[in-house]
């Protein structure tokens, strides 16, 4: 048959418009990623048990005159808003990496066992070493979550370790660790009581001067996600397309575990564990631009910001004057967007 009488595609679009109009798509997600970004980060400013018009939450950013809006503003929900930025990229990003280097699509942060070592280092700051306060457990969670990581990375084989091999270890890392976890709050009734603030994932009682010590991790964990991209696009194809294209398969893997341990070991530290984030984000972003990290990684910083923030928001006014925690929103939420992704006819595959 020939060019000539080639029937046209079912989409009306000849091939070579394709190619464009995938780019169209692309821009057109991100634009809308930016767009809802900026609109949550303005929900979470002017919304809560107070609520501020918009225009004084602009005045209290830039021309304050010492009101209580504006103490509100500057004092409590900037560096709320700030941090949940912050850590929804950090998982976004981390979810990505995580599916993309395990080839598994419901590979999650917490898979590597990032949440289960934070939790274990947590516990026992408070129920061994007598810690309460945040900032005393602060980091104790991030040198949980790096060992828990490099545990995985060590019981997967290390520089040979597989995709599966590492999911196997997360596994068993996950599950000795909360059997621990779970056996000191049991003993130690006091602990479970200042653990519950903790685990559930929240955005509350959190100050700017946390984020600043954590943020110089999330900032080198997410330059490592990008300059991972492309090298993580060849894993993704298997280990002997890698290898053929010229990529270091064992270095990649080892970057990568450090990667998700910087991202979701400073994010669990600073909110507790906070799920579903990292798991659902990366398949959405995907229907906008597939399965190619150097694609998907842009989108996941932007769209799960806005999912953890706009959860939060929904989190301050679903049940005043008390507040219900972002990780139980975000879990529902991601719950039903989940939902909506896996009954649609095509989706989109890693």
């Amino acid at each position: 048959m020939s060019a000539a009488t080639l029937p046209a595609p079912p989409d009306g679009t000849r091939p070579a418009d394709r190619p464009r109009r995938r780019t169209a798509t692309r821009s057109a997600g991100l634009l809308l990623g930016l767009f809802l970004l900026v609109a949550a980060v303005a929900l979470s400013l002017a919304v809560g048990t107070q609520r501020i018009p918009l225009h004084e939450v602009w005045s209290a950013l830039f021309t304050p005159a010492g009101t209580e809006n504006d103490a509100i503003v500057r004092e409590l929900r900037l560096p709320r808003t700030l941090i949940g930025a912050a850590v929804g990229a950090a998982l976004g990003l981390g979810g990505a990496v995580m599916q993309t280097l395990t080839r598994n699509p419901l590979a999650d942060p917490g898979l590597l066992g990032v949440n289960a070592g934070a939790s274990a280092a947590v516990v026992t700051a408070i129920g061994v070493l007598g810690i309460t306060s945040f900032t005393g457990y602060l980091w104790f969670a991030l040198a949980g979550a790096a060992l828990a990581a490099t545990g995985v990375q060590a019981l997967g084989g290390g520089r040979r370790a597989t995709p599966v091999r590492l999911a196997l270890a997360g596994t068993a890392v996950n599950a000795a660790l909360f059997g621990y976890v779970n056996g000191l709050q049991l003993r130690h009734l006091s602990t479970l009581d200042e653990m519950r603030h903790w685990s559930v994932g929240t955005l509350a009682r959190r100050d700017a001067s946390l984020l600043l010590a954590v943020a110089p991790l999330l900032a080198a964990g997410a330059l490592l996600a990008f300059a991972l991209a492309r090298p993580l696009g060849a894993v993704a194809l298997g280990d002997d397309h890698a290898r053929a294209l010229g990529t270091r398969v064992r270095r990649v893997r080892v970057l990568s575990v450090v990667s998700i341990a910087l991202l979701c070991g400073g994010a669990t530290a600073l909110c507790g564990p906070i799920g579903f984030v990292g798991l659902m984000v990366p398949h959405a972003a995907r229907a906008f631009c597939g399965p190619d990290p150097r694609r998907l990684m842009p989108f996941c910083a932007l769209y799960a910001p806005v999912l953890l923030l706009v959860s939060d928001v929904i989190g301050r006014i679903a049940a005043p004057p008390s507040e219900i925690e972002v990780g139980t929103v975000s879990a529902f939420l991601g719950g039903l967007l989940f939902i909506h992704l896996v009954r649609q006819r095509k989706v989109a595959q890693l």
